[in-house]
């Protein structure tokens, strides 16, 4: 357990606004500041970051809480890794005094990590000893073609073609079987239980964070046996939805634009020919939190894929998703090669660059493969392709791009701009009704509390669990009203509280304002998910944005969910003598013999 005082000193040196500038893109809106929500994809901000409060939240996806909230969803740790996350970062060194309470068993973040780095220097070692990694050193070197600066400057290694080899020397290092399938760095045989290394015949790759932990490997065989790539599974340390190879080396260069690429070797042949801004998935097609990652570090995005369907096929998903964020999205279009890698080897960087600066706009992509999957000379043809290019225009949110894509069309299949934008204009319109109705769908569903994952008790009494979010509100900004409910001045207690979730956050409250030290904000955190403390920032948010908070209002709202659980306790019991009165009516009926009893009927 981290002691309390350390915990506030962490969250104390930890300057909310200064923490996730790192992350997000932030600008002065008055005393806040506003920016693109990091946790959800959006074009215009919704994220409000409140220095005064040191506090975070989003009113787009209602993400929210403290510096240590933050740091849950952003590096997607448990609330113990976030606080070590941040301590690292404010240089405070955390007392070791054991395990974590009831996580005896539980890996760390940082004991993969190192688990990581002592597999990457043994993988490097192996590389390098030519009786081990011979075979692997000449397929880098002569058939990939990269110098020895390069390999190191990445950290490849070789994991050897045995069962056993990593898994004895981590053995040695002190790590159990258990780690070591945790951290994917070894599997377990089924029949005889005995570890086996999980990497074996294969050049390898290490996925490096931004703060230069190695948090994963990918490995790749060097003949065309199959998987061709193995990587890592999730671990406490990598999810590979959530990170990009090379990043930690891209983000340095990605002003201008980066380019994103299908794998690590065409990532690492671009490096070594000078284009050191190119990362690429982790074996995954592109994901929304990969999208947004791009959106912190460039305002644009070139995608390099191979020029097989599948390539394609990826390309279309990662425009999408880009393009959701507010990335101008371009496309690389190359001939007489089927990948970056093998176009640098065959025509030179300069040629490449050159092909950089002509990639096409995502517009231009698609509408080339409309254009060619209709013969465009006919009139059926024109008509098919206008269809489809109408609908793909519909989808741009700019007026001006819409107009530019119309002309293009236009010129392209000979009919007139005023048509095609009629038919563009019913289609936008029937996509914003389409929206609006499902906005409008979801928010009387959220009005009635209908879905509610965080506190499904909603929905039976909207009006109760309106005020306990009233009063966890108060409770949660001001200290008189906290002392008040300790001392019992204000009579309220849990049972009070008509949902589970009302009663769990009022007993977390006046447990912490009951401890010797008093309420702290950023210890809510140990018992609630960061989407529970989204939730609680909500509850705040909304009571700081009224002017009326004063102790009458406190009263009156106590007084309001008091009242409120005590209606829903009648009408639950008026409920339970009506179905009482029933059975009872229908077992009189039935023993006047009026009809016979259903099979189902209890006797």
């Amino acid at each position: 357990m981290i002691p309390r005082e350390v915990i506030e000193d962490i969250v104390a040196r930890s300057d909310i606004e200064q923490v996730i500038s790192s992350y997000v893109s932030l600008k002065r809106a008055g005393s806040n500041m506003n920016g693109l929500c990091p946790f959800h994809s959006e074009k215009s901000p919704s994220f409000t970051v409140f220095p005064n409060t040191q506090s975070f939240y989003c009113f787009g996806c209602s993400a929210g809480g403290d510096v240590i909230t933050f740091i849950m969803r952003a590096e997607h740790l448990d609330y113990v890794g976030a606080v070590e996350f941040l301590a690292q970062r404010a240089g405070i060194e955390i007392p070791q005094d054991g395990n974590r309470p009831g996580q005896k068993n539980e890996l760390t973040r940082r004991r993969v990590c190192d688990m990581n780095l002592a597999a990457a220097k043994f993988f490097r070692q192996c590389l390098f000893d030519p009786a081990i990694g011979g075979e692997a050193m000449r397929y880098l070197a002569e058939k990939r073609r990269l110098d020895s600066a390069t390999i190191k400057h990445f950290g490849l290694g070789y994991a050897p073609a045995t069962f056993g080899m990593l898994t004895d020397h981590m053995h040695k290092l002190g790590y159990t079987d258990e780690e070591l399938v945790t951290a994917f760095l070894c599997g377990k045989s089924q029949k005889t239980g005995r570890a086996y290394d999980y990497f074996r015949n294969r050049v390898m790759f290490p996925i490096i964070d931004t703060s230069g932990n190695i948090i994963a490997f990918g490995g790749r065989v060097m003949d065309d046996s199959k998987p061709k790539y193995l990587n890592s599974s999730d671990t406490p340390a990598f999810k590979k939805s959530r990170n990009l190879f090379a990043l930690n080396y891209a983000r340095s260069h990605a002003e201008e634009y980066m380019i994103l690429c299908e794998g690590y070797m065409d990532v690492i042949a671009l490096h070594a020919a000078g284009f050191e801004n190119a990362v690429a998935t982790l074996g995954t097609a592109i994901t929304a939190e990969q999208a947004r990652i791009f959106s912190k570090y460039t305002k644009k995005v070139i995608i390099s894929y191979d020029s097989d369907e599948a390539g394609q096929r990826a390309a279309n998903r990662a425009m999408q998703q880009l393009g959701e964020v507010g990335i101008d999205v371009r496309v690389l279009r190359m001939e007489g090669a089927k990948d970056p890698d093998e176009y640098i080897k065959t025509y030179g960087a300069d040629r490449f660059r050159r092909l950089l600066n002509v990639s096409q706009t995502g517009f231009a992509y698609k509408s080339e493969r409309i254009y060619a999957k209709y013969d465009i000379g006919t009139p059926e043809g024109r008509i098919a392709a206008s269809g489809e290019c109408c609908a793909l225009i519909s989808e741009y949110n700019s007026g001006v791009e819409r107009e530019v894509y119309i002309g293009q069309v236009s010129q392209k299949l000979d009919i007139s701009t005023e048509v095609l934008k009629n038919r563009v204009e019913q289609l936008l319109r029937k996509r914003i009704r389409e929206t609006r109705e499902a906005q409008s769908r979801q928010a009387q569903a959220e009005i009635r509390g209908v879905g509610d994952r965080i506190n499904p008790d909603t929905i039976k009494n909207v009006q109760a669990s309106g005020a306990e979010s009233v009063v966890l509100g108060l409770l949660m900004i001001y200290e008189e009203y906290r002392a008040a409910v300790a001392s019992g001045q204000i009579a309220l207690v849990a049972e009070d509280f008509f949902t589970a979730f009302g009663r769990r956050a009022f007993e977390a409250i006046m447990e912490l304002q009951n401890s010797s030290t008093g309420y702290t904000h950023a210890m809510l955190g140990q018992s609630f998910t960061p989407d529970e403390m989204g939730r609680l920032q909500q509850m705040e948010q909304q009571r700081r944005s009224l002017s009326r908070n004063g102790p009458e209002v406190f009263r009156q709202s106590v007084a309001a969910l008091k009242d409120a659980k005590v209606k829903a306790e009648v009408h639950k019991s008026e409920d339970v003598m009506t179905s009482i009165a029933d059975i009872l009516a229908r077992k009189s009926v039935k023993a006047q013999g009026k009809f016979p009893a259903s099979n189902n009927e209890e006797k």
